[in-house]
């Protein structure tokens, strides 16, 4: 048996593996905890459902993360994993922004403490050397990658807004990293099996995220996720191979908007509009992409499909996009760009058809003078 042959089998045998086991430990945790994130109260803004229903699932996330440093440092090299800066900063992050996630699920810390936090794991990456390179100035690229993990630490937390969303869109995230990770030809490396278990995770967290759903991933599950989807960004979006492209920052941008399409522009939309209405773009709402689908008449798993959908197509984007490194063409660069504006445009204008439908909502709770509880998103 060649030793790619066997590598692929071990890695595919273990992703199943994690896979069982992330559903085996969800469906444990979901037998003893019920009630730890269950912020759904009434007159609250927090959750597209009304019924309240623990937010766990981030624990499992950690958990698998944690088994995938230890199995690949068991089965090839302890010291890619322990003395690797990159990797070591990586755990740091993650663990910071767990244990963030954690504190807020079980007390609703502060928004100021959250972006304080957010901001220590960026600078966390940026130390260990997981940073964006496309400026000449350390600065700037400290001062981007800072803001790049800030944003998609809190777009992760805005997707978790309505059942399966926030799981699936990090799923195919995750299987484009993946897929590059293959095609670049650094096949087997910690990167690897991290992303792997990662993966399997979510996958399995998201058996009982699906609509009608059993649990939510909680900011513990969405700030772990933010942390290694900032990281992926980074490697595999920001910094994708511009040492062998003329165009290598365009690349960079057009591979960047293409996989984290969706996370990017839900944000962007929801920070435009409550912008205009005077509102704070870090107070929950019921005013974001999947709710406006909604208000368009899908039903919650419609909604969730039509994410899959639209991550499927940036996911195999992507991957084309990959392939072609190194053909500097900047017409084939601004086709993805193009694409991505394209959705951008498209999820915005249905918002602007369903503007008032949240404001309506929003003052019949105020008209019946019930207290809107809301959380940092």
């Amino acid at each position: 048996m060649s030793p790619e042959l066997y590598n692929t089998i071990l890695h595919s045998f273990y992703f199943f593996a994690m896979v069982a086991f992330s559903l085996l430990i969800t469906s444990i945790l979901l037998r003893f905890v019920k009630t730890l994130g269950t912020k759904n109260q009434p007159g609250s803004l927090v959750r597209w459902s009304a019924d309240t229903k623990p937010a766990i699932g981030g624990l499992t996330f950690f958990i698998i993360f944690l088994i995938s440093l230890g199995v690949y440092s068991f089965l090839f090299d302890p010291n890619e994993v322990f003395q690797n800066q990159r990797i070591v900063a990586l755990i740091a992050a993650a663990t910071v922004g767990f244990l963030m996630g954690l504190t807020d699920d079980a007390y609703n810390t502060k928004p100021l403490l959250k972006l304080s936090i957010q901001i220590i794991c960026g600078t966390i990456l940026v130390i260990g050397g997981s940073f964006i390179d496309v400026f000449e100035s350390d600065f700037l690229n400290t001062f981007l990658t800072i803001i790049w993990t800030i944003g998609i630490m809190n777009s992760i937390n805005m997707l978790d807004n309505m059942d399966g969303i926030a799981a699936s869109v990090t799923s195919f995230i995750l299987i484009g990293a993946i897929c590059a990770h293959v095609i670049v030809g650094v096949f087997p490396g910690v990167d690897m099996l991290i992303l792997l278990g990662v993966l399997a995770s979510v996958v399995g967290f998201l058996f009982y995220n699906w609509n009608p759903s059993s649990i939510y991933m909680g900011d513990t599950g969405s700030q772990f996720l933010g942390v290694i989807l900032a990281y992926v960004g980074v490697h595999y979006c920001w910094n994708v191979e511009t040492q062998i492209s003329e165009n290598g920052n365009w690349l960079g941008a057009a591979a960047l908007l293409t996989l984290f399409i969706l996370p990017i522009a839900d944000t962007t939309i929801v920070t435009i509009n409550r912008l205009r209405r005077g509102q704070s773009p870090f107070v929950g709402g019921k005013d974001h992409t999947t709710h406006n689908l909604s208000y368009s008449g899908l039903s919650d798993r419609q909604v969730a499909l039509v994410f899959c959908t639209i991550a499927l197509v940036t996911l195999c984007t992507y991957i084309l996009l990959i392939v072609s490194i190194g053909q500097d063409d900047l017409g084939i660069i601004a086709l993805y760009i193009t694409f991505f504006f394209a959705v951008l445009l498209t999820f915005f204008l249905i918002t602007e058809k369903n503007k008032d439908k949240w404001n309506i909502n929003l003052k019949k709770k105020s008209k019946k003078g019930q207290t809107v509880k809301v959380k940092t998103t």
